[in-house]
């Protein structure tokens, strides 16, 4: 089985290595082997894949992940 890491890029994307599948809210599954980006600025025009467009909005995101308590 291959390793799947998601990284944080800062103020960017979450870049997604492995062997994945994106699954719609219809259902609908998209699987990819290799490297993906997804959108967290919310401005692509190709969701829920980065275009790029985080570079020139101006979003600013918190990279640090935080542990919750288990509920």
């Amino acid at each position: 089985m291959a390793d799947t890491t998601i990284k944080v890029r800062e103020s960017g994307p979450y870049l997604i290595t492995g062997d994945v599948t994106l699954t719609d809210c219809d259902g609908n599954p998209y699987p990819f082997s290799g490297t993906a980006a997804l959108c967290r600025c919310g401005g692509s025009q190709t969701k829920p894949f980065c275009d790029g467009t985080h570079k020139t909005n101006g979003f600013s995101a918190v990279e640090r992940a935080t542990v919750a308590e288990a509920q």
